[in-house]
């Protein structure tokens, strides 16, 4: 029972053996054939792509002003729009941008300026009657000076007359004293109070005076004028539960909204940026400006400043800045309030 076993086994290895032979040569005749076939390939390394941030805001103007209903001197603030320039117009300073109906305020102006008149002529009159009556005063005390003056006269005659004309001569010297004095108190009080009178009329007639000035300051003030050169954009006011524009024949208020004049040759971009992100921010720094209401323009831009004060809204651990990104390209669709996404772009990792 041995034997067999162990022809078995040596068979076993046998073929074993054989089996391995085979393959070493088939490896060799196959490395002979294609040699590449058996070389690990080569990859190349490939950059790590640029980081870029993308931030959204909203396009403003460097230079731009808000031009609202004036406000008039007096108790009438409400004003009727007689003429409105078109939404999109290019102004100069000094054009008319709107007009108001003066019709009020004119009326007022001739009434003022009617009384005014009228209150001058009095003063003039009132003049000329106080120097004529000062004058007459004037002479009541030279006459009663003159009187006192007989009457001491007389007095001094007393030696040579008999004793009831000498007490009839002294009773007419107080008399004359009397008089006089009386007089020259009478006068200075008579001059105040004409004077005072003419004061009056005076004060009257420079508080119409005064009443003009206004009228006529108001009926300039309703020509409004372009404070700076620019586009013309009408305002959005909330009335009768609708946002509208204003429009001719509207009746307006002190302070509403009439449109607003901006430059277009200077845009820039305000923006919300997260703390994170401020490592990106660099003085100078070059960005990409897309506006999402004309997803084909591309502008170029640069990060011109930002806030030093960061806030966080409710609820979120994450502090955001205000920043600004200066547009150095310009475009006739560029306006005011429209949004803008930013995009930074990143350093390389």
């Amino acid at each position: 029972m041995r034997a067999p076993d162990k022809t078995r086994r040596l068979a076993a290895v046998t073929n074993i053996t054989l089996s391995l032979a085979v393959l070493a040569s088939c490896a060799s005749s196959a490395e002979q054939r294609d040699p590449v076939a058996v070389a690990a390939p080569v990859v190349p390394a490939t950059p790590a792509p640029a980081r870029e941030i993308r931030i959204t805001g909203v396009v403003e103007a460097v230079r731009s002003t808000r031009v609202a209903v004036p406000g008039l001197t007096g108790q009438n603030n409400r004003l009727t729009l007689t003429r409105l320039i078109a939404n999109g117009s290019r102004v100069e300073v000094g054009d008319s941008v709107a007009e108001f109906d003066p019709f009020e305020q004119i009326d007022a102006l001739r009434a003022a300026r009617a009384k005014a008149d009228d209150l001058d002529h009095q003063a003039q009159q009132k003049m000329a009657q106080n120097r004529t009556e000062s004058e007459k005063r004037r002479s009541d005390l030279r006459q009663a000076e003159a009187d006192l003056s007989k009457a001491l006269l007389e007095v001094s005659k007393a030696e040579i007359l008999a004793e009831i004309a000498k007490q009839q001569n002294q009773i007419r010297a107080e008399t004359a004293r009397a008089r006089v004095e009386s007089l020259k108190i009478s006068q200075a009080h008579r001059d105040q109070a004409a004077e005072a009178a003419l004061k009056i009329l005076e004060l009257q007639r420079d508080r119409q005076r005064v009443a003009m000035e206004r009228a006529q300051d108001n009926i300039n003030v309703m020509q409004v004028k372009a404070p700076i050169a620019g586009i013309v954009a009408h305002a959005v006011l909330y009335r009768s539960g609708s946002m509208t524009h204003a429009q001719e024949g509207d009746q307006m208020y002190r302070g509403n909204g009439l449109v607003s004049i901006f430059d277009p040759a200077e845009m820039l971009v305000r923006c919300l940026v997260g703390e994170p992100d401020q490592v990106s921010l660099e003085a100078g720094a070059k960005v990409k400006i897309y506006m999402d209401a004309y997803p084909d323009l591309e502008l170029h831009g640069h990060f011109e400043s930002a806030s030093p004060i960061a806030t966080t809204a409710l609820g979120s651990s994450v502090k955001t800045f205000t920043a600004l990104f200066r547009i150095d390209e310009s475009d006739p669709r560029l306006l005011p309030d429209l949004s803008a996404a930013v995009v930074i772009e990143g350093k390389k990792k």
